[in-house]
Parts: structure tokens; C-alpha cells; sequence
């Protein structure tokens, strides 16, 4: 049996292209939303997408 190779959790770099803006835009407003949604019930859940939403944000900052 030979071995084989997954690109499980791969990433591409984001070029400074506006489809790449538009997802990041998309990708933080999408965490943003899930943080108010699940604030109430899950504190540390909902600080989680608020620390991926910044992060987000501040490469998103660093494009533009």
C-alpha cells in the first residue's frame, strides 16, 4: 500500500486583490454575527469569534 498525502488544513496567501478584500469582509462579518448570536449562551464561545473577528479585521485593515 502506498502512502498518501492530504492537504488537510492547507492555506493559500491572500494576494492583495479585491476578491480577496471581499472575502475577509465576508469572513469578519460572519464571525461577528455568530459572537452576538452566541454571546449570551456561550460567553467563551462567543469570545472566540470575537478575537477571530479582530484578527480578521486587522488584516483586513492591513490591505487596504
Amino acid at each position: 500500500m502506498e502512502k498518501q498525502y492530504c492537504k488537510v488544513g492547507a492555506t493559500s496567501p491572500l494576494d492583495s486583490g479585491s476578491q480577496s478584500i471581499s472575502l475577509l469582509e465576508y469572513q469578519y462579518q460572519n464571525f461577528m454575527e455568530k459572537a452576538s448570536n452566541i454571546k449570551y449562551s456561550d460567553s467563551k464561545l462567543g469570545a472566540f469569534f470575537e478575537l477571530k473577528a479582530k484578527k480578521i479585521k486587522k488584516d483586513l485593515e492591513s490591505l487596504m
